[in-house]
């Protein structure tokens, strides 16, 4: 039994889930043979969807889990998991904000949406970002050492009348673009010319958070439209304007846009450290967002939870933690 009244929301803390990316075989499967609250997660996930998700996630395939349609709700339900396990453990947040994918497993956290809704809502999510653009029509280059100033400057060069944008804005060090596949390769050429420290051409499947994006954008949001979302409990940082999320209609408005708008999660992140937060936890699969926050700002703690070791190593640092 999760036993939601013993959690206590701490004033420094923030939980940050993270997005498409960080899966690999084998995420979740610990916690979900120690803990009942993990199993019950990953079964209600394989029930809402009709097929063994929870088999993927533990054995793969790989390939199988790449796939955006499965890797989204994958990477959904393993950090429900862990967040569920942190929240019977009585541990609860200040904020909540996820990268990308992983705003909806903030929501979930917040009480926003329920959890088979957000599951079957990403994977369509998944679908639909696939289908929205031919393969080999987008593209994604990540450009390091350039601010974003320069960086929409870049783009704006190099569109030429195609789609070129930044896409996530992951620290000042850190900004991948998005758009037509030609014109996201003039950009990362124009970045090394301009000063770029590197730009790197992605192996990614679709170009996402661009204009490109727009046909997913309008059927996710009809999507949207026929669940039920709720006021969330805790304060949700939207991706989309970097500011705090209140209200249920705020929320779906939010996550609609966040289809073909920037992550701004270097703005996110220092919306939290001004709100007070002192320490962010990383719930769910791997270390992504845990790595940029050194880099925003490395006076901040970040912790991490995806297994039984950066459990307990959590909990013992939260324990220490003023409530």
């Amino acid at each position: 039994m999760i036993r939601e009244n013993m959690t206590t929301s701490q004033s420094t803390i923030a939980f940050l889930f993270p997005g498409q990316g960080s899966q690999a075989v084998g995420m979740g499967k610990e916690l979900s043979g120690q803990y009942p609250e993990a199993r019950q997660t990953f079964d209600e996930a394989d029930d809402a969807l009709g097929y063994k998700l929870s088999q993927l996630c533990f054995e793969g395939p790989e390939e199988k889990l790449r796939m955006t349609e499965v890797t989204q709700p994958a990477i959904l339900t393993a950090s429900v998991a862990a967040w569920r396990v942190l929240r019977e453990k009585g541990f609860g947040p200040a904020f909540v904000a996820g990268h990308s994918l992983g705003e909806y497993s903030a929501h979930v956290a917040a009480g926003t949406i329920g959890f088979s809704d957000a599951v079957r809502t990403v994977r369509n999510r998944g679908k639909y970002m696939q289908e929205a653009v031919p393969a080999g029509v987008g593209a994604m280059a990540a450009i390091l050492g350039l601010d974003l100033e320069k960086v929409a400057a870049v783009c704006a060069d190099a569109a030429q009348g195609e789609v070129c944008e930044p896409a996530n804005i992951n620290s000042s060090e850190q900004i991948v673009i998005s758009g037509n596949t030609a014109a996201v390769e003039r950009a990362a050429k124009l970045a090394s010319e301009r000063g770029a420290k590197r730009a790197i051409m992605l192996s990614v499947s679709a170009p996402f958070h661009c204009s490109l994006m727009k046909p997913a954008q309008d059927r996710l949001a009809a999507d949207l439209t026929a669940i039920h979302l709720q006021k969330p409990a805790v304060p949700v940082v939207c991706n989309v304007d970097a500011m705090l999320v209140e209200g249920a209609a705020a929320a779906q408005d939010a996550l609609v846009r966040q289809v073909t708008g920037s992550v701004k999660w270097d703005q996110s992140v220092r919306l939290l450290i001004a709100k007070g937060i002192e320490t962010f936890v990383e719930v769910g699969p791997g270390k992504v967002l845990s790595g940029l926050i050194r880099q925003i700002d490395r006076s901040r703690t970040s912790l991490n939870v995806s297994d039984e070791a950066s459990l307990q190593k959590t909990l013992e640092q939260l324990a220490a933690e003023p409530t």
